[in-house]
């Protein structure tokens, strides 16, 4: 398969572009998800022009616009940094990115709970800050899924990224045809029930946006992968994937034999109860859809959603 684009910071990739003149490879990130992935590296730092080693920078001041200030010297390269991003975003506009893992923890790339300090860069720092280029390149492209290194550690997290990246090239590739409200109507069916396991209050709204899209009278496919993204970030529950699993249940009912339902109803059980991963019930239900032909669950995302190699569901 095509290796799908995502932004990365350069030092997760093993370069050695950190202030210390290191580098903090990930090889999971690099040697896993690189299998499927092709990563456009960025390091804000360095492309702005600083040089390796360099001075170690932090956040300073109100978290909700830090400045990006060297320790020691208190030189201010916030603006600077900001000129350089304005210009590196529109170069990455034109990459067809359908994603960003950033470094966690930099005050120029951290997605999320970065350390900013009082503007006398005295006290204890709160962690509430934003990296300067993760801030303005999560505002620039509000859709694309991102995450930190860190956080990729955790297989829930991980799991729910890895789904939105695939989701969102899936998207990619409906825009790039004929955009058809026929073809918008066929990748909504074929998303349903992943949409259902993440959120049943978004799946249910775009339900409604597709089945008046004839008559809709503003931004249809914008509305709808605002919708669509917003309702992936939230995280598919053991009791939302239980109710996926009880719906696609029901397509059964007539064609299999009593003693059949009841071994998927006692896996869908145990999967409840954490003592086997969703990959097993999953795996049976695949079973049977294929044994019985059903062409409805045949064309749904949810049932592969991501490369099987990856192992996302394997986690109790």
């Amino acid at each position: 398969m095509e290796k799908i684009k995502i932004g990365v910071s350069r030092c997760i990739l093993g370069e050695k572009v950190r202030y210390d003149g290191g580098h903090q490879r990930d090889r999971y990130i690099t040697d896993t998800l690189g299998r499927y992935f092709e990563y456009i590296p960025v390091c804000p730092e360095v492309e702005y022009g600083l040089p390796v080693p360099r001075e170690p920078m932090h956040l300073t001041g109100n978290p909700s616009t830090p400045r990006l200030i060297t320790i020691k010297t208190g030189i201010d390269h916030t603006d600077g940094m900001l000129t350089w991003a304005d210009q590196r975003l529109k170069e990455l506009q034109n990459e067809d990115l359908c994603g960003f893992i950033f470094k966690s923890k930099s005050p120029s790339s951290g997605m999320q709970r970065v350390k900013v300090y009082a503007s006398t860069g005295t006290g204890m720092p709160i962690h509430k800050g934003v990296g300067i280029f993760a801030r303005v390149f999560m505002d620039r492209f509000p859709l694309l899924p991102v995450e930190d290194d860190g956080r990729l550690h955790d297989p829930i997290l991980r799991e729910n990224f890895v789904e939105r990246v695939f989701a969102y090239r899936s998207w990619q590739t409906l825009m790039e045809g004929d955009k058809s409200i026929g073809s918008l109507v066929d990748f909504h069916t074929n998303h349903k029930l992943l949409l259902m396991s993440h959120s049943p209050k978004h799946y249910s709204a775009l339900g409604k946006l597709v089945a008046g899209a004839k008559g809709y009278k503003g931004d249809l496919y914008g509305e709808y992968i605002t919708t669509m993204m917003d309702g992936l970030r939230l995280i598919a529950t053991a009791q939302k994937q239980i109710n996926v699993l009880q719906h696609m249940l029901g397509y059964f009912k007539s064609l299999i034999a009593a003693d059949e339902k009841q071994e998927m109803l006692d896996i869908i059980e145990k999967y409840y109860r954490g003592l086997v991963p969703l990959i097993v019930p999953i795996a049976l239900f695949t079973h049977y859809v294929r044994k019985f032909d059903i062409p409805y669950l045949k064309r749904q995302s949810y049932l592969n959603p991501h490369p099987m190699e990856l192992m996302l569901r394997n986690h109790v």
